[in-house]
């Protein structure tokens, strides 16, 4: 499967076409993710949008590897009596397992997405900002059908999704929660959407939508200050880099934690002789998943930590995966966590809950200094081989993220699987000492090695989400998959 234009691969059938559809017009892959990450916006609103954070790594054609770091960061800048505040917690319950998340006011993080749009645009668009910014707007304002998955999504947030009267109003409107084929629909998204497509970021950090934004949270409680918008700036980084398998793996470094662990699992496994078991598999799992103690903490944000960590330890959501004609490759992950509850009024902006994610805040919360991006697990990531990109990876899910990402790469360079096989695989995941495991995986051989397993009886979206576009190096073939635990779909140009 391929064609001469590329291919996207994303968390949504819309999301993934529209993206498709600026590649066939001639946009490159930056371009595309563009359009299709705005897409998201309406297609996914329960994942992402504009008061999310996110990552985007480009890389091939030519390109200098570069990661754009649009993450959340700590609120309070400037604020007299430090950054604290109430946190409403709620469990969300996945069948065979459950999370705790933290929402309100205080959970409310500074947004990177209008930022990282941007100014990915200024780095690589080809095509004009309004042009990519269309669809989306046109679609948030129209109303997009609710999927299976998103529709199941929403049954897992419930209690987020009427926190507020506002957000009621969106995701339940006349007190009923919109189900698989209700339309959500958002006229207010759809004119952010489109003011981003013609004005840029600056009315988000400067300008009347900040305003808002702040004047909302304020009397609720926010840490959000106007310190915050005004300094906030997407930041470009050097990826960090792996040697797997004589390839060239390019993932999220240093403040971010996933893509730092993720390059440690890789290192360790590349010492293991031919495909590694699921054991093998678990146990880096386990050893990394070890390594983040407090000095790990620590010196993320310090200058060097990732070549020192790398060195003493050899001897780490929605996702949109294109490649481009060219061997452009483009891997942005945003995510809105689960989302605070609280809806702009005028605005469609849902603010994120990140300063509530227990997995980002490890020592207990409000703990990071205002202005710090918050180390989040995603990772988005690229595999470059000796004749170019080979895959192109990323994925949703929290603390899953890393073990999802792992665990294709491992499929696709150590088993030859094409995307589609290698994102379909069953999946395992160490936490807290236990290895959850989806049906298919050899659970006895993961007991009689001494591991607590907890079985799950059907593929889950607990397991991530990841998209995956996929190019043989011999042939020169494409494959994508986008994951059918989060109602993901590949689309070709």
């Amino acid at each position: 499967m391929g064609h001469p234009r590329g291919m996207v691969a994303a968390g949504h059938p819309l999301t993934a076409q529209v993206g498709a559809d600026v590649l066939s017009d001639g946009g490159n892959a930056v371009d595309a993710a563009l359009a299709a990450l705005l897409t998201s916006w309406a297609a996914e609103p329960l994942l992402t949008g504009p008061g999310a954070g996110g990552y985007m790594l480009v890389a091939g054609a030519g390109e200098q590897p570069t990661l754009l770091d649009f993450f959340v960061a700590a609120p309070g800048l400037g604020r007299a009596d430090g950054a604290s505040g109430e946190l409403v917690p709620i469990t969300v319950s996945f069948g065979d397992a459950a999370q705790m998340f933290h929402v309100g006011a205080a959970s409310c993080g500074t947004y990177g997405c209008p930022a990282g749009v941007a100014q990915a645009h200024a780095r690589w668009g080809s095509v004009p900002l309004a042009q990519l910014a269309a669809p989306a707007a046109t679609h948030a304002r129209v109303g997009v059908p609710l999927n299976a998955i998103q529709s199941y999504v929403g049954e897992l947030l419930d209690s987020i999704l009427d926190f507020t009267e506002t957000t009621a109003l969106r995701f339940a409107p006349g007190g009923v929660r919109l189900g698989e084929g209700d339309l959500f629909r958002d006229a207010e998204l759809g004119d952010t959407i489109e003011r981003l497509g013609a004005e840029g970021a600056d009315p988000f950090y400067r300008g009347d939508i900040a305003t808002a934004v702040r004047a909302y949270l304020d009397p609720l409680g926010g840490l959000l200050t106007r310190d915050d918008l005004d300094s906030y700036a997407a930041v470009a980084r050097t990826p960090a880099t792996v040697i797997y398998r004589g390839r060239t793996v390019l993932t999220n470094p240093p403040p971010s934690a996933g893509g730092t662990l993720l390059a440690l699992a890789l290192g360790r496994l590349d010492a293991t002789a031919g495909p590694p078991s699921v054991t093998e598999i678990v146990d880096v799992m386990a050893d990394v998943q070890g390594c983040r103690d407090d000095a790990f903490i620590d010196g993320l944000d310090e200058d060097g930590f990732l070549d020192r960590f790398l060195a003493a330890n050899l001897g780490a959501t929605t996702h949109i995966s294109v490649l481009d004609s060219e061997g452009r490759a483009c891997s942005v992950t945003t995510t809105n966590g689960e989302g605070s509850g609280l809806v702009v009024p005028g605005t469609g902006i849902h603010l994120n809950n990140m300063m509530g994610e227990e997995d980002l805040n490890p020592r207990g919360f409000f703990a990071y200094p205002a202005g710090r991006r918050m180390p989040s697990m995603m990772a988005p990531t690229v595999v470059v081989g000796s004749d170019g990109v080979e895959l192109v990876v990323g994925s949703a899910g929290s603390n899953r993220i890393r073990s999802a990402i792992l665990q294709t790469i491992v499929g696709v360079v150590d088993h030859g699987l094409g995307a589609e096989a290698a994102v379909d695989a069953p999946r395992v995941h160490f936490e807290d000492g236990v290895v959850y495991a989806e049906p298919g995986i050899d659970v006895a051989a993961l007991e009689s090695s001494g591991r607590q397993v907890q079985p799950f009886r059907e593929r889950n979206l607990f397991f991530g989400g990841t998209q995956a576009v996929e190019r043989d190096p011999r042939s020169g073939a494409l494959s994508g998959a986008g994951d059918p635990r989060r109602g993901g779909a590949a689309v070709a140009a």
